[in-house]
């Protein structure tokens, strides 16, 4: 009997888009072309409405005209989280699905920032990818940072502050960003996809950058740039035991790999995140690659990512310092393109995430989650007895 698998995707965030291509690009391409799973498309939209319908497992259902009229007449879904993940199609004629495996491709806020992850945990169901532990302490770009360095990873120069901290005394906080090594980068701290993050050379150009990222969260980051830059990634999966893909370098045009150079420069084919745009394997020296790979894998465990993830490093050319620079938990595309020159086809890639979805969903079935104790009966004879 074929898995029945729901690829989850969509939501409210600003990376709603690119959730879309990731959920097709490779997740439900591949899943299809395994011929063993039947596969669920859930859908949430933009206003935090639930749809599903196989129908949506064909990405050209969101990219043809109309798309907006048909999803209003689609009939909404009910979700059971309750011993279980279950669809329910509400009404006269109502169907259930039970779902054995979730597959979530939601990028940024209220998917890949946990939420959507302990609603699964409730949910007692297996699901693909970082637990909810490490997918909110990756999606916080400064207690990533804090991680790290407790952890002895290097990471670059930073100040944070609050949108309450900025506006109560920014004074303050421009005397800290004052003391970093310019140019520096300013950026929102939960988001992904390179969405608002701008480079300041300038102090005039400061509170505008500042601005922008308040507009998307309420939470910043400035952080130094390096300058003599050799900017690489590596996506690694597994729970226990590690693999890693090739080491990838960016070949963009602009002065940072922004969101037009991972998803809309080059060519649109090829699964998610832009394929053209990138060196793999990055040709630099056998010690480099060494310290990115070390320090991949400490930074996976140290963060407790399982499934997949991908670590994003900056090399400073000059001094061949390496730093971590962030953690994805759900990497664009799940970096397919760099899965494939390594061997690893798009239906192994979805195959072996479900496997190690599996895999942690029976370890953590083995975990007590609850404590015998008669506190309760307690409470009531002391209530009891007051009444007396």
């Amino acid at each position: 009997m074929k898995k029945t698998i729901a690829v989850i995707f969509g939501g409210r965030s600003v990376e709603h888009d690119v959730s879309i291509i990731t959920a097709h690009m490779p997740i439900i391409q591949s899943l299809l072309a395994a011929e063993q799973f039947e596969v669920w498309p859930i859908y949430i939209a933009k206003d935090g409405s639930w749809y599903s319908d196989q129908a949506m497992n064909d990405l050209v259902y969101f990219t043809r005209d109309g798309f907006q009229a048909r999803l209003a007449r689609e009939k909404k879904v009910r979700i059971l989280f309750d011993g279980g993940l279950k669809i329910i199609w509400p009404g006269i004629r109502s169907k259930t699905v039970h779902i054995d495996v979730a597959f979530p491709a939601m990028h940024g806020t209220f998917g890949e920032d946990g939420s959507l992850m302990g609603l699964l945990r409730m949910a007692n169901v297996s699901f693909v990818g970082c637990d909810l532990f490490a997918s909110a302490v990756a999606m916080d770009k400064v207690l990533t940072k804090q991680i790290l360095a407790a952890e002895g990873i290097p990471v670059v120069p930073y100040v944070w502050f609050t949108k309450n901290d900025w506006e109560t005394d920014r004074s303050i906080w421009t005397k800290k960003i004052a003391q970093l090594h310019w140019p520096i980068f300013v950026k929102p701290v939960h988001l992904g996809s390179s969405i608002a993050i701008t480079k300041v050379k300038q102090n005039s150009e400061l509170g505008n950058a500042v601005e922008v990222a308040f507009h998307y969260d309420d939470k910043a980051l400035v952080e130094e740039s390096i300058e003599n830059l050799i900017e690489v990634t590596l996506p690694i999966m597994g729970n226990e035991v590690l693999q890693l893909a090739a080491i990838e370098r960016p070949l963009n045009k602009t002065g940072f790999f922004d969101f037009d150079d991972k998803y809309l420069s080059g060519n649109k084919k090829g699964g998610g995140a832009n394929s053209q745009y990138s060196e793999i394997p990055a040709s630099i020296d056998r010690g480099l690659a060494k310290q990115v790979e070390d320090l991949g894998k400490r930074t996976y465990r140290a963060l407790g990512c399982s499934g997949i993830a991908r670590v994003d490093f900056l090399i400073d050319s000059t001094t061949n310092h390496v730093y971590v620079i962030e953690v994805n938990t759900l990497p664009g595309g799940l970096y397919n393109h760099n899965w494939k020159k390594v061997g690893v086809s798009g239906v192994e890639l979805v195959t072996k995430l479900i496997a190690l979805a599996e895999e942690r969903f029976a370890s953590q079935q083995k975990t007590t989650h609850f404590f015998g104790s008669d506190i309760l009966k307690r409470v009531n004879g002391q209530k009891n007895n007051q009444s007396r």
